[in-house]
């Protein structure tokens, strides 16, 4: 596979700061004070970057090079916090995956990156096998849950000096899913990622300081990984849940034990939250900043976090690409004129610039549905070899989002749809073609059409439409599942299964997924009742 080189300095640009010295500034500044907390786990940060400068110096003797891909599969915890600092300080490129992946989705992703080393454990053997069957690149897997890490981690060495790097060079391939069903790894370099600290203090975290606390909920391979590091930027510990799935109480009885002052999270984790009734059985009133991303949210979910919460969430509107810095709705924006904005998810972020355009690339009269683009220096540098994606995102100067949306004369964003058919469940993106291309892999279906539909509590849920390739054949849901189980993780599993005789098809043979999904929600609506599974 030919991946693309490290850019190359241009004569007279000046290098920037690699992103890892934000730990070595906050360990010098505050070295002390608590930097990570999960149960009886609490590490300062002089203890962090102890730990981190001892990581680097031993995956630099085993060979890692500024530009190499370090594939890293870990579950919440200590190992997969300081993993990325020790490869931004290397000048190595953070390949973070979520624990929840299948073995085949961690093989692609290894043998698409060109990683040649994976950071893991015992856990995740079966993808350890398989990443290293798919890409003989991968010649190194060091496991964070043995002795022998502990002992490489905890060495006590000199301060490692963390390489040279200019804008353009990789940090972190953030890796998302694209309409084809393969997932697509974002670029995010130094120097864009610096803006987006820059930037997340002024629009999300204003006056954010030492003594704050920020709770984590969620995966540090994605969202709130990029979270993690503003918070690492103002000395701001970290408290992680003992386990990886949600507990309500858990999270309300730390906010309370760690008088936390913000979080980040998605909107169906959020409305878990305030319905729960931990809500009223612990003190919340530290939180200032409850930042929800990656999916809209219903307005009825936005006023019940408001009564139970309080003026404190915040809204961002981003992809992976642009690291969440499109748009924001301010806590106070959200009790304006009575909750007037609700619904919209904001104005521009500081430093960006946010058009709603016609496909010619122009821009639609205001109140006019176009699709939403950004540019500014939060935009990502690219795809990773993958010339023709990024010449399509960026056609017309612009970074194109694929959601559609209106933008009215304040300038405040309301998204109203997609141009792609991926739907978000939950907070992740889910792409009908991979689930579709997954399904089909079944000898005993003929078709499948997969697409969202809304949902009270996961905002979208994913419906199939089969046909089985045997008319005589009966198959049952659980056994698509069951077929589906060593695919594709959980979350991309469509909600609502149903069987069809045949698709309806247009006059030239195609099958048009909107004509099918109103087809659908038509018999639906006929049949009143709930559908089925």
């Amino acid at each position: 596979m030919t991946v693309p080189p490290l850019p190359q300095m241009p004569q007279g640009l000046a290098r920037v700061m690699n992103l890892g010295t934000l730990l070595t500034q906050t360990a010098c500044k505050y070295p002390h004070r608590p930097g990570f907390i999960q149960g009886d786990t609490l590490c300062t940060w002089s203890q962090i970057s102890a730990r981190v400068d001892a990581l680097a110096h031993y995956l630099k003797a085993q060979g890692v090079r500024a530009g190499d891909r370090i594939l890293v599969q870990l579950t919440n915890g200590l190992p997969l916090f300081e993993s990325a600092w020790a490869v931004f300080k290397l000048g190595a490129v953070w390949v973070p995956v979520n624990y929840r992946l299948t073995p085949s989705e961690v093989a692609y992703i290894a043998q698409s990156s060109g990683a040649t080393v994976m950071l893991t454990q015992t856990m995740f053997d079966a993808h350890v096998a398989a990443a290293q069957a798919q890409s003989p690149a991968l010649l190194q897997v060091i496991r964070a849950d043995q002795p022998e890490y502990e002992a490489i981690i905890s060495t006590q060495m000199a301060a490692f000096v963390a390489v040279d790097v200019v804008y353009h060079h990789p940090l972190w391939l953030f890796f998302t899913s694209g309409s084809t069903g393969r997932p697509k790894a974002a670029v995010l370099t130094h120097g864009q990622m610096a803006f987006v600290v820059t930037n997340h203090l002024a629009d999300l975290l204003p006056g954010l300081r030492q003594d704050d606390c920020s709770l984590v909920v969620a995966p540090l391979s994605h969202g709130a990984g990029i979270h993690a590091v503003v918070n690492v930027a103002r000395g701001a510990a970290s408290v992680l849940l003992p386990g990886e799935s949600l507990d309500c109480a858990a999270a309300f009885e730390a906010i309370e034990k760690y008088r936390v002052t913000n979080l980040f999270t998605v909107p169906t984790i959020l409305k878990r939250m305030v319905e729960d009734p931990a809500a009223k059985h612990f003190d919340h009133s530290s939180l200032k900043h409850v930042i929800y991303a990656g999916a809209p949210m219903y307005k009825a979910d936005q006023q019940r976090a408001l009564a139970a919460l309080g003026p404190v969430i915040v809204q961002y509107f981003g992809l992976g690409e642009v690291t969440g810095n499109i748009t924001v709705l301010r806590s106070d924006e959200h009790m304006e004129d009575g909750g007037a904005l609700l619904g919209s998810c904001g104005t521009a972020r500081s430093g960006m610039e946010v058009a709603v355009l016609d496909a010619q690339c122009q821009p639609v009269a205001t109140g006019v549905q176009g699709e939403i683009c950004t540019r500014g220096p939060a935009v990502f540098a690219g795809y990773w070899d993958n010339p023709q994606a990024t010449e399509e995102a960026f056609r017309g100067g612009w970074f194109h989002t694929s959601d559609l949306g209106t933008m009215d004369a304040r300038g405040f964003v309301t998204i109203t749809g997609r141009t792609s058919d991926m739907y978000i469940s939950g907070g992740s993106n889910v792409y009908p073609r991979e689930v579709e291309e997954a399904l089909l892999t079944s000898p005993d279906i003929a078709e499948a059409m997969v697409f969202g539909v809304p949902d009270a509590q996961w905002g979208e849920l994913g419906v199939a439409v089969l046909v089985a390739r045997n008319p005589m054949t009966v198959l049952t849901p659980d056994q698509v599942l069951s077929h589906l189980q060593p695919c594709l993780a959980k979350y991309k599993w469509p909600r609502t299964i149903v069987f069809w005789p045949s698709l309806p098809k247009s006059a030239y043979g195609k099958l048009v997924k909107k004509d099918i999904r109103a087809e659908y929600l038509r018999r639906l609506e006929n049949s009143h009742t709930s559908p089925p599974f």
